[in-house]
Parts: structure tokens; C-alpha cells; sequence
């Protein structure tokens, strides 16, 4: 574990240092509001709105936090829509997974690792979770998504109404309700 929490302070340093509009999201955001649980990949938002030369300050971060990279892959991952590049550390077995967004992002301060950083709020994360279920199939392979949004909703303050709106509009309020019923 102390390999993880290394690169992931060596992550929350580099992308601090950039400048970005950033935020760790999935499995890490899940650990720090409350619920701890293993994953060899991180995963970081990077906003494209308003930003200057984001393929370089990204370039920037991945070569000071040690990972193995190649710029095409941030072109390819811009260019294709699909906009997350994935770069493994040299340093260790753990990956980094970079979510490019058009928007703002909707983050806030924490702490990891005695670092200063970014976190998605817990109602993006929420939302993000649950239309990873919906995308899932067959459904059973999303336990562990699953599992994410009901640990989020039990240890975590997190503003329901909103989350229960934007499901509607993401078409994943049946998901959320079975969740919140099964919480």
C-alpha cells in the first residue's frame, strides 16, 4: 500500500504544480469520502474549459510525477471524443487514467497524502457512478460501482435532491432509488 500512496502523492504534487483545473474522481475519491477500497489505477479530471496549452502542462505533470507517456495518446484521446488517455508509472504497478472534461469542474479541497489537492464532489462522483451501472452489462459486473454510490450516500454529506435531478436527466433515477432502498 505504501507504493500507492506514493505515486498518488507524487500524482497530487505534479498536477498542483500545473496550474490545471483538476480533481481525483473514481476509486480514490470513493476512499477519501469515507470508504477505503483497493484499485491499481487512479483516475484524475483535467478541464479543458479556459485553459491554456493543456497538452503541455498535462505533459508536464506526467513526466515530473514519473509516468510513461507518450503525447499522442493525449491527441488521440482529444481528437477521438473518447477523451481519457491511460499512462502507466514507472516507478511501481499502478496506472493513471486522465478524463478530459469540456466544463468547469465541480471539485473540493482536500488532503492526500499530507498534499494540498482536488477531489470531485461527492454528488459528481455519485452521478459519474451511477451512469457507469446504467453502461454496464451484463448489470452484474457493476458491484463495484454499485457498492461506490452506496458507500458515498452512507458516509458522506451529499445533496440528494440534486443528485435525484440530474439521474432523472441522465436516466438513472431507477438506479439510484434501488441503491438508496438497498443503502
Amino acid at each position: 500500500m505504501d507504493a500507492y500512496h506514493k505515486f498518488v502523492k507524487r500524482l497530487a504534487e505534479s498536477f498542483s504544480s500545473t496550474g490545471l483545473d483538476y480533481a481525483f474522481t473514481g476509486a480514490l475519491a470513493v476512499s477519501y469520502y469515507g470508504v477505503p477500497r483497493t484499485t491499481t489505477d487512479v483516475d484524475i479530471l483535467v478541464s479543458l474549459a479556459g485553459e491554456a496549452n493543456v497538452e503541455e502542462k498535462v505533459t508536464g505533470a506526467l513526466h515530473e510525477a514519473g509516468l510513461v507517456f507518450e503525447e499522442r495518446k493525449i491527441d488521440e484521446a482529444l481528437v477521438s471524443g473518447y477523451n481519457i488517455a491511460s499512462f502507466r508509472d514507472k516507478a511501481s504497478p499502478y496506472t493513471l487514467d486522465v478524463i478530459f472534461s469540456a466544463e468547469p469542474l465541480d471539485k473540493q479541497a482536500g488532503k492526500m497524502g499530507g498534499v494540498d489537492t482536488f477531489f470531485q464532489k461527492p454528488e459528481g462522483l455519485v452521478l459519474a457512478k451511477l451512469r457507469m451501472v446504467k453502461a454496464t452489462l451484463p448489470r452484474e459486473r457493476a458491484v463495484k460501482d454499485e457498492e461506490d454510490v452506496k458507500a458515498v450516500l452512507a458516509f458522506t454529506k451529499v445533496d440528494v435532491e440534486a443528485v435525484r435531478r440530474q439521474a432523472k436527466l441522465d436516466g438513472t433515477s431507477a438506479i439510484l432509488e434501488d441503491l438508496m432502498a438497498a443503502g
